[in-house]
């Protein structure tokens, strides 16, 4: 087939050796004019043509189509390259195909313990390598899956959850079953977040001086780790871009993966700036606009955003008002969410929240300092909050007074409201969503999750 080819476009090339060059070395767009062009200059000498006997007449015009044909053959072909990286494959030769056929499989019926045998999977990938690829000794391999096993898992997993159900949901609304793979790769990247989460949790324990984690002392209180922990935040990072390229480099959405995340760090990188300048502000710049943007900027993007827009990139959207469209209620439903955890962090037990709150001690720009603070306090009240704010340690008398200020001042109530009206608020986007051909499916079994939840 290839020789034909070849032979068809030598022997027109003796005929018409300016088109063939202009379609062997431009760009698509200005073959199509090349095309366009020598086509016309054919058309303009149809008296001319219609002088040539049938039998040189058939065979010119069959030669110009077949080389039309071949070109646009031609650039098919290039396509399906894959894109080799040969500065850093000399040693870690990447996979073209089978890259989870040892995966666990993912049972629909069991998402969570589906979920977490994937995680499994990841962790001993990234790691069993390690002393061949970047030569590390056994003992910092086992420190690095010790790390892993430590700070990725005992989570509720809704975020990495949430990447498998709207991926599937949406290519559902696309007329496409999930197939085994598909499900494995959403899982993969929903761990992607998961473990995107770990390392900003260890890094900002260790800012916050916070002691307990998901019920159990955080990371940087272990014996022998204390400032590690800032270079295993690093390394958790760093495995989240060695798996993506491990999975998906052949995928034609590479690229966007790694511009979403990179995107969402640094989006979650601002959040976090915002919050630990509050260090360097007094409690009068607390305001409600503050707050917003912090966790906007530090929670909501990755926690609701991200995960659909993994979904939908999975599935192949590239529609900016689909991504646009499904941001805002997404967003909405993150600042609500932030909320509630300020509540939490003041009002549910430790042993129901997992951690013990430390938003007081930590001088944390919350919900419910800020609507206390500019709202609802009495001078006297206001005076406490100034002396003792950002200054009490956790489980102290003058802790649990500035909780009681809370109550005082009917903060339970006024968040019950607001827990409402974000409700109704986000139910509002119905509408756009669906405009934007997106299942509102999507958003929905996300704002199930969170609303009203009690840790």
């Amino acid at each position: 087939m290839m020789l034909k080819r070849k032979h068809c476009v030598a022997q027109f090339s003796s005929i018409f050796p300016f088109v063939d060059h202009a379609m062997s070395i431009q760009p698509i767009y200005l073959r199509l004019a090349s095309t366009a062009c020598a086509l016309a200059v054919l058309a303009g000498n149809y008296q001319w043509l219609a002088l040539l006997p049938h039998n040189a007449l058939i065979p010119l015009i069959l030669s110009i189509g077949t080389l039309i044909a071949l070109s646009f053959i031609q650039d098919a072909d290039k396509s399906e390259e894959v894109h080799h990286y040969p500065a850093t494959e000399w040693k870690y030769p990447l996979p073209e195909a089978g890259v989870r056929d040892g995966f666990p499989k993912y049972d629909p019926e069991a998402p969570a313990k589906s979920f977490v045998a994937i995680c499994e999977s990841l962790i001993q990938e990234c790691t069993k390598d390690l002393p061949t690829t970047h030569e590390l000794p056994s003992m910092e391999q086992k420190w690095i899956v010790d790390m892993l096993e430590y700070n990725v898992k005992g989570g509720k997993m809704n975020r990495g959850l949430m990447v498998v159900e709207s991926g599937a949901i949406i290519l559902r609304s696309q007329g496409k079953e999930p197939t085994e793979d598909d499900l494995k790769k959403l899982a993969v990247l929903g761990w992607c977040i998961e473990w995107l989460q770990a390392w900003l949790l260890v890094a900002d324990d260790f800012m916050d001086s916070s002691q307990t984690r998901r019920g159990q002392p955080c990371w940087y209180k272990k014996d022998g780790v204390e400032e590690i922990a800032i270079n295993d935040a690093f390394m958790i990072e760093m495995l989240v871009y060695r798996v993506l390229k491990r999975h998906f480099w052949t995928e034609p959405y590479y690229l966007d993966l790694l511009d979403l995340f990179m995107e969402t760090t640094f989006q979650t990188e601002c959040g976090q700036l915002l919050d630990l300048q509050c260090k360097n502000i007094g409690l009068q710049d607390f305001t409600y606009t503050r707050w917003e943007l912090i966790v906007k900027y530090k929670t909501a993007f990755y926690s609701f955003y991200l995960p659909v827009a993994l979904g939908m990139t999975v599935a192949g959207i590239k529609d900016q008002e689909a991504y646009d469209a499904a941001r805002e209620p997404l967003l909405l439903m993150g600042v609500y969410f932030q909320a509630q955890d300020d509540y939490l962090d003041a009002f549910a037990p430790p042993e129901t929240l997992g951690k013990i709150g430390t938003d007081i001690q930590d001088k944390k720009c919350g919900w419910l300092f800020v609507q206390a603070y500019h709202d609802l306090c009495s001078s006297e009240q206001k005076a406490f909050l100034d002396e003792h704010y950002g200054k009490c340690k956790v489980q102290t008398e003058e802790e649990q007074k500035i909780k009681d200020i809370y109550k005082a001042v009917g903060l339970e109530e006024k968040y019950q409201n607001y827990e409402t009206k974000s409700f109704n608020d986000i139910l509002a986007f119905k509408s756009k969503v669906t405009q934007a051909n997106l299942p509102w499916e999507m958003i929905e079994i996300f704002l199930k999750k969170v609303y009203k939840r009690a840790k």
